[in-house]
């Protein structure tokens, strides 16, 4: 079962819209690396459908694969440091609220 690249893009917008959305209107730290990586796998989505797009039945096109590899491992390093960064503050403050982070100070 194939899908066209053009509802993988607009499942795509979809996707990057909602976490857009997430991150702007929730406070929590947890919820909004949820939306950061939400939007990440957006353009994961994005760059395979681009690459299915521009892909020859002969040659197929790997650019998109190898951008997401790409991604996946920076999404990967930025869960890590951001999980360590919500747990020093909760060990802080006691919270895992965003406003709790304005009143850090050394």
């Amino acid at each position: 079962m194939s899908f066209p690249p053009e509802h993988l893009l607009l499942l795509s917008a979809a996707l990057f819209a909602l976490g857009v959305l997430g991150f702007l209107i929730r406070r929590n730290v947890i919820v909004s690396l949820m939306c950061i990586e939400l939007m990440l796998n957006a353009a994961n989505l994005t760059f395979l459908a681009a690459s299915r797009l521009h892909s020859g039945s002969e040659t197929p096109d790997l650019q998109g694969p190898i951008f997401t590899i790409f991604v996946i491992t920076v999404a990967a390093a930025e869960a890590a440091v951001g999980l360590a960064l919500i747990i020093a503050l909760y060990r802080l403050k006691q919270s895992a609220d965003i406003d709790a982070t304005t009143e850090m100070k050394g």
